[in-house]
Formats: C-alpha cells, sequence, structure tokens
C-alpha cells in the first residue's frame, strides 16, 4: 500500500468570514484613497510653499524689490499660492472623493 503524505492543516473559513475579509479590505481601500487624493496633496504643497513664500515677499529688502522692477512679486506669488492651495482644499472638502461602488457580479452574493 501507498501512504498519502501528510497535507498541512488549513483553517476552514466560511462564507462569513470571506465576506467580513472582504469587507474589511474594501474599507482599507477606500480609506487610502481618501488619504492620497491628488487635491490634498497639491493643495497642502501650495499652502506650505505660499506661506513660505509670502514671508519672503514680506521681509523682502527695498533692493530685491527693485530687482523685480518695484514689484514685490515674492509677496503676489506666495498669495497667489495660498489662494490655489486654499482653493484646492476647499474643493477637497465641498466634494470629497464618493466611497467605490460595489463590485457587480460577486459569486455568494445573495440578492
Amino acid at each position: 500500500m501507498t501512504e498519502q503524505p501528510e497535507r498541512p492543516h488549513r483553517p476552514h473559513y466560511t462564507e462569513a468570514d470571506l465576506q467580513r475579509e472582504v469587507t474589511e479590505l474594501e474599507s482599507q481601500s477606500a480609506t487610502a484613497a481618501r488619504i492620497f487624493d491628488l487635491r490634498r496633496i497639491i493643495g497642502g504643497l501650495f499652502v506650505v510653499y505660499g506661506v513660505i513664500v509670502t514671508i519672503t515677499g514680506i521681509t523682502d529688502s527695498q533692493a530685491a524689490i527693485d530687482k523685480a522692477e518695484g514689484v514685490n512679486i515674492n509677496l503676489w506669488t506666495g498669495i497667489g499660492m495660498l489662494l490655489l492651495g486654499i482653493f484646492f482644499l476647499a474643493w477637497l472638502k465641498l466634494r470629497p472623493t464618493p466611497p467605490p461602488l460595489p463590485a457587480e457580479g460577486v459569486p455568494g452574493e445573495k440578492e
């Protein structure tokens, strides 16, 4: 007689366990999508750099202003960057990323 090799013990998952795990993974995916929304990244960077450039424009010397033909270019650029960053963050707040739609035709779902 031939002996069958022992198979490693695999835990038995029920349909409910699998469904719960799929639901958890979907919620984690939706959270990651909201965290890494480009509007948040672009808006945040523009606000940070806008603050830095605006402070530089406020503290510019007269020689730096004269070099730019009398325009405080750092101040105006910083203000513009701040406004653009605030626009992106407001857009994110007013129109958040919608949650993903459930997949259609997933086997095992009851209608």
